[in-house]
């Protein structure tokens, strides 16, 4: 899955020959789950229609700031439109529009977004090859990337003019890999593993019957997605669930019982960085499992119950670098019960739920939390969704590695 997906991006289109692929550009940016919006100047609708765009977008395309053949109508909100999007791309972008934008000369509707903008501003030169050698366009080159703008470098072949040389922009195939690699290149987790347990565990009866728990796994799940999009790998262990991976990034190892997760942890755990430990797992299992279905033939059934070995405890026994997050579900003394279990099992993070709090346990789409240190530091959460406390967990990884 690309990283632009659910990003909402804004397309500048300047008045350059090259602009006739923006249409390609903007199918391409759809097809990796951008959300894209269209600005142009008036000189680039010579090149490609608003219409051919605002189809391929499913979004109105703005060109000036107000209609002037309908008095009524509502100006196009340049700071709207910039503090709107998560990138800006500005492709292409004629020596013309790049000397407007060092020099803020705002007097159309694209420069005007470009200054209201507060996002990261990509922009893909399209010229001749003089124009683009040019100390001028140098200069606004340096300029531009001085102010913080990405450039996307021009490339070789036939031009306009019917030269052939430096100046062509991009492919738009090209414009969207490297926007893609830049994002992928600063995001924060980028170079770190990530181990996470999700779910129930089920520790069989007999061939049909197990004993298990309500956990959906979505907490575990949701954790792992956001992990993944700020660029760590992860292996997610997960018990029994119907839930699916989202995305890139995530290596899913489906287990059962308390003891597929246990060798699964084991198996992967010196490798990681980071191990947070969301899944339910059982604290009992039957001592002895039939191996066929136990007939109903009298009133009661006695089962003989063994503890599982505790997973958390045993990566804190082994862990050396690893930072290891653990939870805990309490009813009563929920603080001092979640103090006790970072001493015993050696944590440096404990996420503590209660189920006397509305909103918060299983099945649910909300939880509410704690956040309780190795130092016995407390911070107590908003009842959020299940997602914002993923991204607050993994918001916890980023500061220990100061990212």
């Amino acid at each position: 899955m690309s990283v632009l997906r659910g990003k909402k991006i804004l397309l500048g289109i300047s008045g350059g020959i090259a602009a006739y692929k923006t249409a390609s550009l903007v199918r391409l940016l759809i097809k990796a789950g951008a959300d894209v919006r269209v600005v142009m100047t008036p000189a680039s609708k010579d090149f490609v229609t608003p219409l051919t765009l605002s189809t391929l977008s499913k979004n109105p395309v703005h060109s000036t700031f107000y209609d002037e053949e309908d008095e009524n109508a509502v100006w196009n909100n340049h700071v709207e439109l910039g503090l709107w999007a998560d990138l800006f791309l500005i492709a292409p972008a004629t020596a013309n529009t790049m000397a407007k934008m060092v020099s803020g000369n705002s007097d159309n509707l694209l420069i005007a977004t470009y200054l209201s903008a507060k996002c990261p501003v990509y922009f893909a030169p399209a010229m001749d090859l003089d124009m683009y050698k040019h100390p001028s366009t140098l200069s606004s080159f340096k300029s531009l990337q001085e102010f913080g703008n990405i450039m996307i470098p021009a490339e070789s072949g036939e031009l306009a003019s019917g030269l052939s040389g430096e100046g062509r922009m991009a492919e738009p195939e090209n414009i969207v890999t490297f926007i893609e690699k830049d994002i992928e290149g600063k995001l924060p987790l980028r170079g770190k593993k990530i181990l996470i347990t999700a779910g129930p565990t089920y520790e069989a009866i007999d061939p049909v019957r197990f004993i298990g728990n309500h956990s959906s796994g979505k907490m575990g799940f949701d954790i792992a997605h956001a992990a993944a999009k700020e660029g760590a790998e992860v292996i997610l262990v997960s018990g029994p669930t119907h839930l699916k991976i989202q995305g890139d990034g995530i290596t899913l190892v489906p287990v059962v019982s308390g003891k597929d997760m246990y060798t699964a942890c084991h198996e992967y755990f010196d490798g990681v960085d980071v191990a947070v430990a969301a899944a339910a797992v059982a604290d009992y299992r039957p001592k002895t499992v039939a191996s066929q279905k136990i007939k109903k033939n009298d009133d009661n059934l006695v089962l003989e119950l063994e503890k599982t070995t505790d997973i958390l405890a045993s990566l804190g026994e082994k862990k050396k670098h690893q930072y290891l997050i653990g939870f805990a579900l309490e009813t009563e003394n929920e603080i001092e019960h979640a103090k006790q279990k970072i001493k015993k099992k050696n944590l440096d993070l404990i996420v503590l739920n209660s189920l006397n709090d509305e909103g918060a346990g299983f099945g649910k789409p909300t939880n509410k939390v704690t956040f309780i240190d190795a130092q016995f530091n407390i911070e107590p959460q908003e009842l959020k969704s299940k997602e914002q406390v993923a991204q607050d967990i993994v918001n916890k990884i980023k500061t220990r590695y100061n990212v």
